[in-house]
């Protein structure tokens, strides 16, 4: 009888779940593997939102099909536990951040049976979608073109496990404070499990056909709210783009361009993994950033004197989330009027987003920082007053996050400083002269 071990990471669900249908297609007998990595736990805080929804949705699994539940490196857990169960393959999705690929290129070499990976976190993946002469595509728009040409109903389709097949472990699941973790303050309203993923979206198809109208407003209910749940797969990504397909609305299909620039971020990293660590464009190492710890710790704290800026930190702050608007707002903020370099403030949404993804927070950094592909150009600096105006009119999330400023009236509140208010930490003026000249290194050197 053959059997097989299925090790899940990104993809904590049970429905149209890639490792577990080719696993259960091909052995009879399937056991579930989730490791708590302790090289990644260790330098976490101890009240981590993250972890706490992992744990749900491990919780979960454990519950419903039995997962064996480990505790320490997978690099040794993973080969030990499958001669342990005497298995004959193990089965995984790709993780294409390069410490996973390392990590998974080390498991593969200690274990006594093949390694099976393949593709879940993505639809398309690596070099599935190129140009004419065979390289990636750095610039969206045509990676777009080309991803819906390339795009077949297979690649889309729902992967069947056949459930039967599951063996349930007997493993007891660590509490939290086995784990050394404490309960945190994780909203209910982010969901927990395939069940809380499930319950977003059923709220969320009814509002698609108006997604285009409603995204970029932060108070207001317009997003799907579904990132954490795409970024540890309790939520198969082949069922949005089915469901986006399905509607023909100016809102699905911008929903689904979304759902496109997270391929096209994942498949960046992947050709181009210097990208985890520096400018994406080697000319814009050039660029000399201010080091002025003070301006920082004001932009972390919500304290810029700027409202969308501050309303936006204090939300990433005080719940995990942040509305994509304001991820550019905020990053824009950073690297274009305090002059901060955009790492600094990668690896501060690195700490806090629930939904951090390495290809995709470090995409949108580089992105706002004008040193990544199809990125901003570094002429273009966002003015956090009349993005305040144009994307909170009425100052309603503003008075949600700050509310030292309700007293304030729609006209009055993108600019308190005018109305007895404390001064911004910076002119934004002075501060667009400033980057200007400071990017004038790459001007210089791309008109040679």
């Amino acid at each position: 009888m053959s059997t097989a071990l299925v090790w899940l990471r990104r993809d904590l669900r049970l429905h149209d779940s890639a490792a577990l249908a080719a696993a259960t297609a091909e052995a009879e007998r399937v056991w579930t593997v989730f490791v708590f990595d302790t090289t990644i736990l260790a330098p976490l805080p101890r009240q981590d939102r993250r972890v706490d929804f992992i744990h749900a949705a491990v919780a979960d699994l454990h519950a419903r099909a039995g997962l064996l539940v480990r505790v320490g490196d997978p690099r040794q857990i993973i080969p030990a536990l499958a001669r342990e169960l005497g298995v004959d393959a193990v089965h995984a999705s790709h993780d294409d951040d390069p410490a996973a690929l390392a990590r998974d290129a080390e498991v593969a070499a200690a274990l006594p049976c093949p390694l099976h990976t393949c593709k879940d976190h993505v639809v398309l993946e690596r070099a599935e979608v190129l140009t004419a002469a065979g390289r990636p595509y750095t610039v969206f728009t045509p990676y777009k073109r080309a991803w819906l040409q390339r795009l077949r109903p297979q690649d889309v389709a729902e992967r069947v496990v056949r459930a039967e097949r599951l063996v349930r472990g007997q493993d007891a699941l660590p509490s939290l404070a086995d784990l050394g973790f404490e309960a945190s303050d994780l909203s209910p309203a982010v969901g927990r499990g395939e069940a809380g993923a499930q319950a977003l979206l059923a709220d969320f198809l009814p509002r698609m056909d108006r997604y285009d109208e409603t995204r970029d407003f932060p108070g207001i209910k317009g997003p799907s709210y579904l990132g954490v749940h795409l970024r540890f797969g309790t939520v198969s990504v082949r069922e949005l783009v089915r469901l986006a397909q399905s509607h023909s609305s100016g809102g699905a299909q911008t929903w689904l361009s979304e759902l496109i620039w997270r391929d096209f971020y994942h498949q960046l990293l992947h050709h181009f993994p210097h990208a985890a660590r520096l400018p994406f464009k080697p000319e814009y190492s050039a660029v000399s950033w201010d080091d002025n710890e003070a301006f920082f710790e004001a932009w972390c704290r919500g304290e810029t004197g700027y409202p969308l800026v501050d309303a936006g930190m204090r939300q990433l702050a005080q719940t995990g989330y942040m509305h994509n608007r304001l991820r550019m707002v905020t990053a824009s903020f950073l690297t274009k009027d305090l002059g901060i370099d955009w790492r600094r403030g990668e690896a501060w949404f690195a700490q806090l987003l629930l939904d951090f993804d390495l290809a995709a927070n470090n995409g949108g950094w580089q992105w706002a920082a004008s040193t990544g592909c199809d990125a901003q150009p570094w002429f273009r600096i966002f003015n956090p007053v009349t993005q305040s105006q144009k994307f909170d009119p009425e100052g309603r999330f503003i008075k949600r996050y700050c509310p030292e400023l309700s007293h304030l009236d729609a006209k009055q509140i993108h600019e308190p400083w005018l109305h007895g208010g404390p001064a911004p930490i910076v002119d934004h003026a002075a501060a667009r002269e400033r980057t200007l000249a400071r990017f004038a290194v790459v001007k210089k050197d791309q008109s040679l």
